[in-house]
């Protein structure tokens, strides 16, 4: 069902709607549902996941303070941690820390 269907059987108009981005981490409220959610994004088989989840989390910061502290414009790097975006390693890096995190590698248990 596309947008205009839904309005019009709400019996709503184009500017009665105001829709803004969703950003998971508006509703996450401790530090440690903040760390368990990019826990999982950077477990999930998906890099692309562990990507988006920073970029929400930076949004969250504050783009513009986060792009000043990897050394980068904003533009560049909302675009770096959008879907489909594709930051380099050393640009991850430095946004996790800007973040207030660190990136760890533990050895995987068997199966």
């Amino acid at each position: 069902m596309d947008r205009e269907k839904i309005l019009q059987e709400a019996g709503l108009a184009e500017e009665d709607v105001a829709i803004s981005p969703y950003n998971p981490f508006d509703y996450l409220e401790t530090q440690e549902e903040i760390d368990e959610y990019l826990q999982d994004a950077f477990m999930d088989d998906n890099p692309e996941v562990f990507i988006v989840a920073l970029g929400y989390l930076a949004r969250k910061r504050g783009m513009s303070k986060v792009a000043r502290l990897v050394g980068v414009n904003r533009e560049s790097l909302y675009r770096s941690l959008s879907e489909g975006g594709n930051p380099g390693y050393a640009t991850v890096v430095k946004v996790t820390r800007a973040l207030g995190c660190r990136l760890t590698v533990e050895r995987q248990t068997e199966a």
